[in-house]
């Protein structure tokens, strides 16, 4: 019976991924062509346009694209005086601004980074260099999430969305899709089931439409607002007690909007050979940035139980 439900839960778990990545294509295909217009007109890379499009507005199905036409999460701000819609957000009843069609939130988009000093170092970038226009964003605090930059580049490395920044023009020819890029209309199951999935115990099974990542091999999901250890747990089918061993946590471990949480085993290795610790590091974030168990980096480099790391140090992950 246990092999059943994980073997449902990966069943799930695969398509809720491929129908997330369908989003995607679909969302790409839509307004590539806006966001290439725009980068030609306002010297933004088309990718992270694209990249941005994506996340704030979930693929173009968040209440705020779909009411709103609002695809940036921009809100009213005191210049505005243009239409507005108020949803709960950071606050209760917040405004955004909203907009008669998503080629005008686009434009605003743009509008709204060439007009603010804050952004003005993000035009000395090349308009090719999508990574230090990421960073770049998450600096001068275009969002509160930690992981944004890295969010951003990962959408655009995974949809090769940087070919966009590459065109001089919107002729459509240029614009093709490769087909790699579609999802594959009808998904194959997997015909085996990774090792550590044996450790699971699901109690439940999540039905929720929530993006899964990975790296090292090991599944995570990032943290939303409102998310709890145990609302997690509950979502996945864990006892709190599991997704806490996973991520090498206690209840007193704080959970941030943004954070990786995994929901399976890590690994005994990375796939780098070393880590050169970075002041306030600690063995449980560095687990979790490469998905290796707290013990396993204790155990490789012999280091004792309370004591601490130091800005500098080498660590085997190998």
């Amino acid at each position: 019976m246990r092999k059943f439900y994980l073997s449902l839960l990966f069943f799930f778990s695969t398509y809720f991924v491929l129908f997330a990545q369908a989003d995607k294509t679909a969302y790409i295909e839509k307004y590539k062509t806006v966001a290439v217009k725009k980068m030609l007109e306002h010297h933004i890379p088309a990718s992270i346009t694209l990249a941005q499009g994506i996340l704030e507005s979930g693929s173009g199905k968040s209440t705020l694209a779909k009411e709103a036409n609002n695809h940036f999460g921009i809100k009213c701000h005191i210049e505005w005086n243009g239409p507005t819609y108020t949803m709960d957000d950071d606050t209760k009843n917040e405004c955004f601004r909203k907009y008669q069609n998503p080629e005008e939130s686009y434009e605003d988009h743009s509008f709204f980074l060439t007009s603010r000093p804050r952004y003005a170092f993000l035009f000395e970038y090349e308009i090719t260099d999508y990574k230090n226009w990421a960073y770049g964003l998450k600096k001068a605090g275009y969002a509160t999430n930690p992981e944004y930059a890295n969010l951003l580049i990962k959408v655009i490395e995974e949809n090769d969305l940087q070919r966009f920044d590459q065109l001089k023009s919107v002729k459509a020819n240029e614009l093709k899709e490769p087909q790699l890029a579609h999802a594959p209309e009808h998904p194959e199951t997997p015909d085996y089931m990774p090792s550590n999935f044996e450790d699971f115990h699901p109690i439940s099974l999540s039905m929720s439409n929530r993006i899964i990542y990975e790296t090292n091999g090991v599944n995570y999901v990032l943290a939303l607002r409102l998310d709890s250890w145990q609302s997690i747990a509950e979502e996945f089918g864990f006892y709190t007690k599991q997704i806490l061993t996973f991520n090498s946590a206690t209840l007193k471990t704080a959970l941030h909007e943004g954070d990786r949480v995994y929901i399976q085993n890590k690994n005994t290795q990375a796939s780098v050979m070393y880590h050169i610790v970075l002041q306030g590091e600690t063995l449980q974030s560095i687990g979790q940035t490469y998905a290796v168990r707290t013990s396993s980096i204790r155990k490789m480099n012999k280091i004792k139980k309370n004591e601490d790391l130091i800005a500098g140090q080498r660590l085997k992950l190998q």
